[in-house]
């Protein structure tokens, strides 16, 4: 077990790690948005406790919360807050194994944005990535585009929900390309820190008037959230400080697995046909991307 540990590479355990907390952490929110708690106050709930958590690292490691790199990691906070709206409200209106699918075009994007702010060399394994997945999105959306009358209406969504979902997709690849130039000046912590930072502020202003009391079960699904959270985070940020970013978020393809069972089981959502066709394009191209090599 030993040799085959030390055979995996540590980015890739990150990963993994990242990608479960993630899908455990959308689960929580799909569940306590069917509460009545808008999505806004979902954000401000993560925030508050990704926010004690980080800060609670920096204090441990006694170091300045306010980072070196100060313009990047304000762009890191601002990035991850809208991106992080748009992946709820596509988490909240979407089945789970669609929305996450959806989101895992990010590795797309973030291949594009390293070629073109991080200097990283374009190969053929991302081209073929890039249009695998471009593909399998077009498969997975290709429902919208015929009549309510012609095709059942479970295999219809919004398309504000799609876009929200993509655009949630480039958001987080802006801030992962971010995160992972952040990892040259700055710790994980300070980096993870300035996420809640930035989140918490901005969708207080934004939620307003339209809070809701949450009931105990409710406060336990929002403090879930925010764990959850900052397991994916933090496993995320750490991949990205040990390997190229496009190559890094390749690996987190695993949550869209981890999706489905939880929204096969628990909520019940049996994926369409498009999906599984469209989810596995990109899911292949996810991984002509990582393993074009060997």
């Amino acid at each position: 077990m030993n040799a085959i540990a030390a055979m995996i590479p540590a980015s890739v355990g990150y990963m993994i790690l990242s990608a479960l907390g993630f899908a455990l952490m959308a689960a929580c929110v799909k569940e306590v948005s069917a509460m009545g708690i808008p999505v806004l106050q979902i954000v401000a709930a993560r925030a508050l406790v990704s926010a004690f958590l980080s800060y609670a690292d920096i204090k441990r490691k006694k170091i300045s919360p306010w980072g070196v790199n100060k313009p990047l990691l304000w762009l890191r906070g601002i990035m991850g807050a809208v991106a992080l709206i748009f992946v709820y409200y596509a988490v909240t209106t979407l089945p789970l194994a669609e929305a996450t699918i959806l989101q895992y075009l990010h590795p797309v994007f973030t291949a594009v944005l390293a070629v073109l702010f991080l200097k990283e060399v374009i190969k053929r394994s991302t081209i073929a990535c890039i249009a695998l997945s471009l593909l399998g999105l077009l498969v997975m959306v290709a429902p919208n585009f015929q009549s309510f009358d012609s095709v059942s209406s479970s295999l219809i969504y919004s398309w504000v929900s799609i876009g929200a979902a993509i655009l949630g997709a480039l958001g987080s690849a802006i801030a992962y390309v971010v995160v992972k130039k952040l990892t040259k000046t700055d710790d994980s912590s300070v980096i993870v820190f300035y996420f809640p930072f930035v989140a918490l502020p901005f969708s207080l202003v934004l939620l307003g008037s339209d809070f809701v009391m949450p009931s105990l079960a409710a406060c336990g699904l929002l403090l879930l959230v925010g764990l959850f959270t900052q397991v994916g985070q933090v496993g995320l940020t750490k991949a990205l400080a040990c390997e190229d970013a496009s190559k890094a978020t390749g690996y987190a393809y695993v949550q869209v697995v981890f999706s489905i069972i939880i929204g096969w089981v628990y909520f019940a959502e049996v994926p369409a046909i498009t999906t599984f066709i469209g989810g596995g394009l990109i899911i292949a191209g996810a991984l002509v991307n990582l393993f074009w090599k060997k």
